[in-house]
């Protein structure tokens, strides 16, 4: 049980750092991985390698996808795409339908943009539909607001689950599919559905009513919004599709299995982007760039914590503590992919950060993996699901819901920490469906 101690010592350490005495995620992790190569009986000389390699092996993995990742989703919200694409689907669906219609906008919406960027970005849409029509802000807001979690949580190119499918060497156009499945259900249920429930909650802030509009000089048309801000979910559709209508030797075969590698998706999106959402507009070179470095500024705290979090799985690898830890879950009747799923949602209300919480839960599984027969990308999901799980007052995202939308700390509980934590459970429940289901099929 020493190991078992240790582990539960480095992650509360980890908890400690970050949350008592406000350490920078990276910093801690960096302190905490030498802490568990020390304890964990890794030889003074090879601690530091250690941790080099974890931090090398796992950005070299990851910071090209994250990077481009970050550029187009910075470009689709510069140039107006994001607002174009918002604006027609609202026109599509009416007042009526107006939650579908918010949910499919902040679905598609995340599926480039990173988290933060998409929250501001969505803010002023939700408040100027809300003074306009008269709305719930919680019906109109937490569709969309679910959507930008649950893309957040399951679908790459997003930092997380980009990271969660390097450490497990999953296949991202499955996991891509298999993540989207997963969150359908969720955001319904904790969008438009969860919604109904709690829609006096906020309506009679007046503070909340302002009309702000997003304009811009010269916005793409819908069909190029589209396309630019769907560019990697088409070519991995397209590149993992194809090839089962021909042989695994054909030349098709082949040249889909290059296109649909990761870096070559955002390569091909960002230059696609770039095109449509810039030159096309009007748009200098230099203008662009200057786009595309201010995207990388805002991203690189994350690449650095995903770094550390790297750090932290090679010592718990070099130390052997994984093939311990699979031993002893052997004889635990949990199934892996729920076990994965408690420990991510523990860090997660301990922490607050929900990439914090994936990275680690994943340092702590995947020295496991070989031991347990389980999918890959499911394991991605089961952790991405239970890393939203809880959000509360050490999680940023609680706040800015709270303070955008005038509300009380009890009715933030009421409305965002359920939201979330809904996502999160239903999030499990589709993975644990879909792990008996994949076999049959």
């Amino acid at each position: 049980m020493s190991l078992f101690l240790t582990l539960f010592l480095v992650v509360f350490a980890l908890i400690v750092l970050i949350s008592l005495f406000k350490i920078n995620p990276f910093i801690s992790f960096l302190i905490v991985s030498i802490i568990a190569g020390l304890a964990l009986g890794i030889p003074y000389s090879k601690i530091t390698a250690a941790v080099q390699k974890g931090i090398g092996d796992m950005m070299a993995s990851i910071v090209i996808v994250i990077c481009l990742g970050a550029m187009i989703g910075k470009l689709v919200a510069e140039s107006g795409a994001a607002k174009v694409i918002a604006d027609r689907i609202i026109q599509l669906f009416g007042v009526k339908y107006i939650q579908w219609g918010m949910l499919l906008t902040g679905f598609i919406i995340g599926i480039p943009l990173f988290y933060n960027i998409g929250f501001v970005l969505v803010i002023p849409i939700i408040f100027s539909l809300v003074y306009q029509y008269k709305i719930s802000p919680m019906l109109v807001g937490l569709p969309m607001l679910a959507s930008l979690s649950a893309a957040h949580a399951f679908l790459p190119p997003h930092p997380s689950p980009v990271a969660l499918i390097a450490v497990f060497n999953a296949d991202m156009g499955k996991t891509l599919f298999l993540g989207i499945l997963c969150a359908i259900p969720s955001i319904i249920i904790a969008g438009p559905l969860f919604s109904k429930t709690i829609k006096n909650i906020g309506n009679n802030n007046d503070e909340t009513l302002y009309k702000q509009e997003v304009i811009s000089s010269q916005s793409p048309s819908v069909i190029i919004s589209f396309v630019a801000a769907l560019m990697p979910v088409g070519i991995i559709s397209f590149a993992h599709i194809l090839p089962y209508f021909f042989s695994k030797e054909s030349e098709i075969t082949s040249i889909c299995t290059t296109i649909g590698d990761p870096t070559i998706v955002m390569i091909l999106s960002l230059i696609t982007s770039t095109y449509l959402l810039g030159i096309r507009l009007g748009k200098s070179i230099k203008e662009l760039m200057g786009i595309y470095e201010n995207a990388i500024k805002e991203i690189f705290m994350i690449l650095l914590i995903i770094g550390g979090s790297g750090a932290l799985k090679e010592v718990l690898i070099q130390s052997g503590a994984g093939d311990q830890i699979a031993v002893f879950f052997e004889h635990v009747n949990i199934h892996p992919l729920l076990l994965a799923w408690l420990i991510a949602a523990t860090i997660r209300v301990c922490l607050g950060s929900a990439t914090v919480a994936g990275l680690t839960t994943a340092g702590i599984v995947a020295p496991m993996m070989q031991h347990i027969q389980v999918d890959t990308s499911l394991m991605v999901l089961a952790i991405g699901a239970g890393s939203i799980m809880f959000s509360h007052v050490n999680d940023s995202g609680f706040w800015l819901f709270k303070e955008y939308f005038k509300l009380s700390i009890k009715d933030t509980f009421r409305t965002w920490t359920l939201m979330e934590s809904l996502l999160s459970v239903v999030g499990i429940i589709c993975v644990m469906i879909l792990n008996y289901v994949l076999p049959m099929l």
